[in-house]
């Protein structure tokens, strides 16, 4: 089978520094020393999986910790719960991304300014989280269902999750402009690598018989992009490996098009492009 893979796909400086934090803070830390990471390090099952195997450990609370090191993931973490691990005593390594630090930023200088903090994005999702809890009762709007959440006649400010389309950032802004405010400031937070994958991604979709997502279930930028591709292409599927892939659906396509999210680690992409390529060949 013939596959083509988008020129942007893949893991992204910010989760590839997350990475690389992990296996150097595993590489030397002391025996009896355990390194925990406060959440899942990426949104990848295997990449975690991966790391699991080497010693990392993944946990949910920061009451989970008693000793050792606490590895801040990529999507970061409240104040508060920096200032609990700080409060244990624990040696603590920040491999949150740079932008994502930005946001967190962003939005304690809005409220200091006398902004209310508006963001766009999933509220379960735990970048946006971390963010939350940098200001007092933030508002998250995840689409226009949600605008009843807002203060009538306050002064908004509006930030948005790094992973958001452009197109569900600007529809959302849209009607939160069409609301009552006496003041709105917009700063724009998306990030310019989640773009460039959409971009690629779209772009690609357009030209296959079919189009194959890579990337973690819960990844929030992986699954914009498998929406994004379904506009285009109805025959999207969104897989974490090539374990998952039902080959019936191969039947009659002639050319593939493979893309993967931000937090999909060259080695999975890799599979899946060698084992698409070969099944025609009788290697399916």
């Amino acid at each position: 089978m013939k596959v083509l893979v988008a020129e942007q796909c893949g893991f992204c400086h910010g989760v590839r520094n997350a990475i690389s934090v992990a296996e150097e803070t595993l590489a030397h830390h002391k025996r009896g020393n355990h390194v925990y990471s406060l959440g899942p390090i990426i949104h990848n099952k295997d990449e975690v999986e991966r790391l699991a195997k080497v010693g990392l450990k993944t946990v949910a609370k920061v009451e989970e910790i008693r000793s050792g090191t606490a590895l801040i993931r990529s999507h970061g973490a409240a104040p508060e719960q920096i200032a609990k691990l700080e409060g244990k005593g624990l040696s603590i390594v920040d491999a949150t991304c740079i932008l994502v630090k930005k946001v967190q930023h962003i939005a304690k200088e809005l409220e200091k300014d006398g902004y209310k903090v508006v963001i766009i994005g999933d509220e379960d999702h735990p970048e946006v989280q971390a963010v939350m809890g940098c200001a007092t009762d933030v508002v998250v709007i995840g689409d226009e269902n949600d605008l009843h959440k807002l203060p009538q006649n306050a002064r908004l400010g509006i930030i948005c999750q790094t992973t958001q389309s452009p197109e569900h950032f600007g529809r959302v802004l849209g009607a939160i402009g069409r609301s009552g405010f006496s003041d709105l400031k917009v700063i724009n937070t998306l990030c310019k690598e989640a773009i460039k994958r959409q971009e690629s991604a779209v772009q690609l979709c357009r030209q296959v018989d079919i189009m194959f997502v890579l990337g973690g279930l819960k990844s929030a930028n992986t699954c914009q992009l498998a929406e994004l591709c379904k506009k285009y292409n109805s025959q999207t599927f969104h897989l974490q490996n090539w374990k998952e892939l039902d080959k019936n659906i191969l039947s009659g396509k002639n050319i593939a098009g493979v893309t993967a999210g931000a937090s999909t680690p060259d080695w999975i992409i890799a599979e899946f492009v060698k084992n698409l390529e070969a099944f025609d060949a009788g290697g399916g």
